[in-house]
């Protein structure tokens, strides 16, 4: 969960971009909060890169949170924005 000014700078996007250059499976939504949910699946050292991105967020974001949360895998294939 990516809590700050996330919304309309190319969050979600920025997100999918890296996570096919890295080989990780996931989505990224929006939410009627005002937050980014993530879910990212793939090797730990790619999940820790989207994890890591997602702290600093694309030029125009402001990130002032960020929740991570482990959770048993899904199994995910490709990266949507829902």
């Amino acid at each position: 969960m990516i809590r700050g000014r996330v919304q309309g700078v190319f969050f979600r996007d920025s997100l999918r971009r890296l996570a096919d250059e890295r080989g990780v499976s996931g989505w990224a939504r929006n939410t009627r909060e005002g937050t980014v949910e993530a879910v990212f699946e793939g090797a730990p050292g790619s999940v820790g890169e989207l994890v890591s991105f997602a702290r600093l967020g694309p030029p125009d974001a402001q990130v002032e949170e960020v929740r991570v949360f482990e959770e048993p895998p899904e199994g995910l294939t490709g990266f949507s924005i829902r």
